[in-house]
């Protein structure tokens, strides 16, 4: 029996337009008069029932049977087994029936629409159904539990059986997922016909691995001989933290390895995936990571073990060769997962590790979402920065090593979000330690303060400069802008995407015009960090070892630098998004292997997963919004291996946005510190995100102090040019600022202060003739020398005054004109 949803009678059509039209919900808004699980359960009946999927019955019942759902427009077919028409009797096997704890899905609600089109259907559904064989599956909810239901026809033995394996409500006892074998063994004996379904020996397989590993972990490597084992591990002895990590993982066997930066994650997973190896069978490891790390990937399983490493780069029949070659780990890039998927999910790796995963934080993004789809029996996930603003990023990141952990994000955000009652926004998070209890078997975390004493001193300073005339009068000209947005956001509420957009590009050309003035036009040269750093470098270059890494967020920056140490005759590796990955780690290993290199630029293309323990100063020439990225470039040098003091230098030009930003991110801190290192339990935002952010940017642009303009100037950059290439932010204003000068403008500010600075000419004028003794109007009357006839003479005003006068009528003449 085949059915498409697409087709009605006309019967149904003029009943369908009679029937009075449910009001429907809103995707964003709890009703109030509904429990959140309702609530959901509603919006997969609302939406289920106005999708035109393809339905097929595939079973032997015209009602109680197995129904094969298709999307056409995905071509995406799940199977759904009807029970009845109450919630959890169904099953789908879709994703979303597996995790959303629900009991339904909107394929369960599209097949019980198209069933209740006919009346006997509906009474076989309200009468539920009963099949004549017993059955062993998995019931969905908080918990994924096995459950026995008995059959019509079921010997009395089996019932007696069952007993002893299955609790009163019908399911089974935490101590018999190691027996279940022998139950399912006797069982049959008694009644061939039982069923058991395969979500059901799943989480049966599931549970007895994680008691088989944890056994083999305790057994082989915490008794007796377990310390020789793991001192011959890898070529290199651990620190006893990186054991409990390497082990964590191993027993774990699906993990997220949370240390802070620079405690050796990239270690305790090369030593997580050779005990794996060892003990449980694993054969083949793929590990993704950013493009820049994948040489260093490749470097220190070389260094650490004898596995086989292999990055898998060039064009796709390149790659397809390298895929199928011989090696235990084959290392991609990010942006591989959506381009290779086929061939990866082909692969089938035994081991996935996933570096740097804050990139699948976003779970609407086609990365996390491809990533999600790989299956693997082992997963190690690495971050030190699992939350970087929003709970739902942990949520994500956690959804890669175990969709059940955390629930659906519906439930846990109704657990820890608190919300406006008014608008329904966020405001903050509440319950935070629950979540670090909740995490503890498959999350591990460890600060430096924690677990490496030994780790040398880090001195952090902020070195206040100067501003310029130049770089202050762009940086003033935005403040303005930004000043006009705040106002109106203050009376409104209530920001555009156009104010949105053009407050963001102020920040931003607000943040550049602290570095230098070439970042926003391209011809000028005006600011003195440049020499400030010269200075600064010319004292750490005293000695004759010391080497720095430079990080600024604009390449445009970095170019300058790259020039003035050019100048200066000091050698230096830069490193940038444009640099290929296969040269990046020539990059790194020139500068910790060349003594003449004193110096390592990049921007954040080098901010995550690099070593680069070879200095023991960090620059910031600008600071970074995300306090989170500050601390991955600083832990780039920060880390293991590090045997000296580490200082970092962090730019500030003085009464500028730099200077509020400083402390205006704490809030991101809090909700880190309260999920993962058992900071406050509870972290207000004190309004909506927008509303958080824009009494942020309302507090720093208000606080910026009046600061004197400092000559010298730098001089201009060569006529050569240096790269036009630029950070993606930098582009994003670029283009603003062309959109905004070939529109119209969209206020009548510059044609108002023009238009007063004409009248007070013409005032001036009228002002003189009154003292002659003269009709102010007089001096405007004169006669045309060529025709004789009389005409109104106007007096220009001051030639800058007219030019802003023609400057801000033309566009409204292009106007004008256009629409003719």
């Amino acid at each position: 029996m085949r059915r498409e949803s697409t087709i009605k009678s006309k019967k149904e059509k003029s009943s369908a337009a009679a029937a009075p039209k449910t009001k429907k919900l809103s995707r964003t808004h709890k009703p109030e008069d509904m429990t959140v699980e309702q609530w959901q359960v509603e919006l997969r009946r609302q939406f289920g029932r106005e999708q035109n999927f393809l339905m097929e019955n595939i079973g032997d019942h015209p009602v109680f049977s197995d129904f094969a759902i298709t999307n056409p427009a995905t071509r995406k077919t799940y199977r759904v087994v009807i029970r009845g028409d109450r919630i959890g009797l169904n099953y789908c096997s879709c994703p979303d029936f597996s995790v959303n704890t629900l009991g339904t899905c909107k394929h369960i609600e599209f097949t019980l629409a198209m069933l209740e089109k006919d009346e006997q259907a509906v009474q076989m559904l309200r009468a539920g159904y009963v099949p004549p064989f017993s059955e062993i599956r998995l019931q969905y909810g908080a918990r994924r539990r096995v459950l026995f239901l008995s059959g019509k026809e079921s010997p009395r033995e089996l019932a007696q059986l069952a007993d002893r394996y299955f609790d009163h409500e019908g399911f089974l006892h935490d101590d018999a997922f190691i027996r279940f074998d022998a139950f399912l063994e006797e069982a049959r004996r008694f009644d061939p016909e039982l069923r058991c379904y395969d979500d059901a020996l799943a989480l049966v397989a599931e549970k007895r691995d994680a008691e088989h590993r944890r056994a083999v972990v305790h057994q082989r490597y915490l008794t007796n001989g377990g310390e020789e084992r793991m001192n011959t591990l890898l070529k290199v002895a651990l620190y006893p933290y990186q054991r409990e990590g390497a082990l964590f993982a191993a027993q774990a066997g699906r993990a997220l390895i949370a240390d802070d930066m620079g405690l050796g994650k990239t270690i305790q997973a090369i030593a997580a995936a050779e005990i794996m190896a060892r003990e449980f069978g694993v054969e083949k490891a793929l590990i993704v990571c950013p493009t820049s790390l994948k040489y260093q990937w490749k470097y220190e399983i070389e260094k650490f073990c004898d596995r086989s490493a292999l990055v898998i780069e060039g064009l796709l029949p390149a790659r397809r060769k390298l895929y199928q070659a011989e090696a235990f780990f084959k290392i991609i890039n990010y942006e591989m997962l959506s381009r290779d998927l086929e061939i990866i999910m082909a692969l089938s790796p035994d081991l996935i590790i996933l570096d740097e995963a804050q990139r699948i934080k976003n779970w609407k993004t086609r990365t996390a979402q491809c990533a999600k789809q790989i299956q693997s029996d082992y997963a190690i996930v690495l971050t030190g920065t699992p939350l970087e603003n929003r709970l739902e990023e942990l949520h994500s990141i956690v959804e890669f090593v175990d969709r059940y952990k955390l629930g659906p994000l519906f439930r846990f955000l109704a657990n820890h979000q608190i919300t406006d009652q008014q608008t329904g926004r966020a405001v903050g998070y509440q319950n935070l330690k629950s979540i670090g209890e909740t995490l503890a078997p498959i999350l591990l975390r460890r600060t430096k303060k924690e677990v490496l004493q030994q780790l040398p001193e880090r001195m952090d300073k902020n070195f206040f400069v100067p501003m310029t005339q130049k770089q202050r009068e762009y940086h003033d000209e935005n403040r303005d802008i930004v000043a006009r947005i705040v106002a109106k956001w203050r009376r409104y509420k209530f920001l555009s995407e156009a104010d949105q957009r053009r407050l963001m590009v102020a920040l931003q050309y607000m943040r550049m015009a602290c570095d230098n003035t070439y970042l926003i036009d391209q011809e000028t040269c005006h600011g003195p960090k440049l020499d400030e750093l010269l200075t600064l470098l010319q004292e750490i270059f005293e000695q004759t070892e010391a080497k720095v890494v430079i990080f600024s967020q604009w390449q445009r920056m970095n170019d300058l630098v790259a020039q003035m140490l050019n100048k200066n005759s000091i050698p230096f590796v830069y490193l940038h998004g444009g640099v290929p990955g296969a040269k990046r780690k020539d990059l790194i290993s020139a500068f910790r292997d060349d003594s003449a290199i004193r110096a390592f630029l990049s921007t954040d293309a080098g901010g995550t997963g690099l070593n680069l323990q070879a200095a023991s100063t960090i620059i910031n020439m600008d600071l970074p919004w995300n306090p989170a990225v500050l601390e991955q470039r600083i832990g780039r040098v920060h880390r293991i291996g590090q045997h000296r003091p580490v200082q970092v230098v962090n730019f500030v030009s003085e009464g500028t946005i730099e200077h509020g930003m400083l402390d205006v991110l704490t809030f991101k801190k809090s909700v880190l510190a309260g999920v993962l290192d058992g900071g406050e339990d509870t972290v207000f935002m004190g309004g909506t995100r927008l509303n958080k952010f824009m009494e942020s940017v309302e507090v720093v642009s208000q606080s910026i102090p009046e600061t004197a303009c400092q000559p010298p100037e730098l001089p201009e950059p060569p006529s050569s040019a240096l790269s036009s290439t630029s950070a993606g932010e930098e582009k994003a204003a670029e283009k603003d600022k062309q959109q905004r000068a070939a529109k119209p403008r969209a206020d009548l500010e510059p044609l108002l202060e023009a238009g007063a600075a004409f009248l007070k000419e013409l005032g001036t004028l009228a002002t003189k003739s009154r003292e002659q003794g003269k009709s102010p109007l007089a001096s405007f009357f004169d006669t045309d020398e060529k025709t004789g006839k009389p005409c109104l003479k106007i007096p220009m005003p001051d030639p800058k005054v007219v030019e802003g006068v023609i400057s801000a009528l033309g566009p409204l003449f292009n106007m004008f004109s256009g629409n003719r």
